[in-house]
C-alpha cells in the first residue's frame, strides 16, 4: 500500500469499518478533520485518515462516546501525553459501564418478576400492563 494512496468515501468506509454516513457525521462534528476534495467535490482520504477511522471504530466498539473518542484522538496524536491521562479516561469509562450494567441488571430482575406474574394466556388481564400503568 502506497503512503500517498487516496480513497473515496466508499473505499474509506470499507477499509475502516465505518459507514460513509458516519464518516460524514464524524467530519461534521469535528472528530476527524475535513477531508480533502476532488475538483468535483468528492471526499478523499489517505492512509493516515483510514488509520484514524479504524482507531475511532475500535473506540466506538468499546462503548466510548464521541466526546471521549475526541479526547482519545487528541491524546493519541499528542506524543508528549502522559499515559496517566489515557488510563484515567478509561477508568472513568469502566465506572460508567459498571453503573450501566447494574442498571440493566436491575431492569432485567424487574422484568423477570413481571413476566413471572403474568399467565400469558388468552385472558385480557395482564399484571405486566397493570404494573406499567401504575
Amino acid at each position: 500500500m502506497m503512503e500517498h494512496e487516496l480513497f473515496n468515501i466508499g473505499q474509506a468506509a470499507v477499509k475502516s469499518g465505518i459507514s460513509a454516513k458516519m464518516i460524514r457525521h464524524y467530519e461534521d462534528v469535528g472528530l476527524i478533520p475535513k477531508a480533502s476534495r476532488t475538483f468535483s467535490g468528492y471526499r478523499l482520504y489517505n492512509n493516515r485518515d483510514i488509520h484514524m477511522l479504524r482507531f475511532i471504530c475500535h473506540a466506538r466498539d468499546l462503548g466510548f462516546s464521541i466526546k471521549q473518542i475526541s479526547e482519545l484522538v487528541g491524546l493519541w496524536s499528542d506524543k508528549d501525553r502522559a499515559s496517566s491521562k489515557v488510563k484515567a479516561l478509561v477508568r472513568d469509562h469502566i465506572i460508567a459501564l459498571d453503573e450501566k450494567i447494574l442498571s440493566l441488571n436491575t431492569m432485567k430482575i424487574q422484568l423477570e418478576h413481571l413476566a413471572s406474574c403474568c399467565n400469558g394466556d388468552s385472558r385480557p388481564e395482564c399484571p405486566i400492563l397493570e404494573e406499567l400503568s401504575a
